[in-house]
Parts: C-alpha cells; structure tokens; sequence
C-alpha cells in the first residue's frame, strides 16, 4: 500500500506531541530506527501499525492515511462542538462529535450551521421542577415543522424526533448548563442556551 502515509506526516505529528523518535518508538512497540526510517523516506509503517500509530500521535486514522489532521473539535470527544447533519429526502438526523463526510439517501450531508432564533423560531424555555420545558410557536404541518429539539451539555446529549401535527415542544431532565438546539425543516437549525440553574422559569 505504496504512499498511504508520508514521512512529513509522521514527523509532524510526533514534534507536535512533543514526542521524541525513542517515545513514539516505544508506544508503538518498535525500535527507534525503524521510526528513524519511516521520517527519512527510507520505509514506511506496517499497515498493522497504523492503528497503534495514529494512537500514539493523538489523531485518528483517517487523518494519518490522509495527512489532513483536523486541530480545532475531535481530540476531546467534547459534545458542546459536535454538529448535526439532517438528511433533506428522509430527515434522518445523525449527530457527530465534530466535522465529518455523511451521506444519506443518496445525498452527501453537510452540517448545520446553528442561528440565533429570529421571531417565528423562538425557543421558550420554562424549568418545571427538574425539568427543562421547551416550546416554540411554530407551523407543525407536513409541508413546515420542527423536526428535533435536543439538549446538548459537555457530556451529553437529549434529542427528542418531532412530526407533523405533534406540539412543537419537548421536556428534558436538568443537567449541566448547555444549548437548545430546534431543527425547523425550511429554514434550518437554531440555538439558545439553557437559563442559569437559580431561575425557576425563563423566556428566551
């Protein structure tokens, strides 16, 4: 499997760890000439390594094959970056702890970008005991609805399908401050934060 990895990319990631040749040579369970080789050009890994490397190197292993190592969302697994993607032929929601390639139905899925709500979207948060009760004002008719509302915190997520005809609302269990999240299937996905904990109700 000639050229799946490069020697840049092997000595990039390992100076970005803060690794030296010997450490990586040692996590992966090799010596530190044959890492010596694989960043001079002069071998590459085998591909039973590439699974104990990209480990070692803190990416996954897509990124290694690829070179194309994403810095900023996947490394902390942190649930307050992760992004929705909404298939537009059978509103399949699909939910990833950070950026990635989707496709369903036939379609390739790019990722919701979350808005500030405007009027006809507007998120009405109420805490009712120890729960969060969500409502929007919003159509619920086939052609025009809310598909999901979900409750993100840094580590969890609730997310609750809504249908045509159903109340455009959805209760969920009080944890950690996060974001509400409301996925209208004309115009998009929109977003507040939850209310401080102290407040018994609150409009937002």
């Amino acid at each position: 499997m000639p050229g799946y990895l490069t020697a840049e990319t092997i000595k990039g990631l390992r100076e970005a760890r803060g690794l030296t040749q010997r450490a990586l040579a040692d996590a992966v369970g090799v010596t530190d000439k044959a890492v010596s080789k694989w960043e001079s050009g002069r071998g590459l890994p085998d591909i039973s390594l590439v699974e104990p490397l990209s480990a070692a190197l803190g990416v996954s292993v897509a990124e290694l094959l690829t070179g194309d190592v994403r810095q900023n969302a996947n490394r902390a697994g942190n649930l307050m970056r992760a992004r929705f993607y909404v298939c537009p032929v059978c509103g399949n929601v699909i939910h990833a702890l950070g950026e990635g390639s989707f496709s369903c139905c036939g379609v390739h899925l790019a990722p919701c970008e979350a808005e500030e709500p405007d009027e006809v979207h507007a998120l009405q948060v109420e805490r009712i005991e120890d729960e969060w009760y969500v409502t929007l004002d919003h159509p619920m008719s086939k052609e025009h609805f809310i598909s999901f509302i979900a409750y993100v915190t840094m580590d969890g997520i609730t997310l609750k399908k809504l249908y045509p005809e159903q109340e455009a609302a959805a209760r969920f269990r009080m944890g950690a401050s996060g974001t509400l999240y409301a996925y209208c299937n004309r115009h998009g996905l929109f977003k507040v934060r939850t209310p401080r904990r102290e407040r018994s109700a609150g409009r937002m």
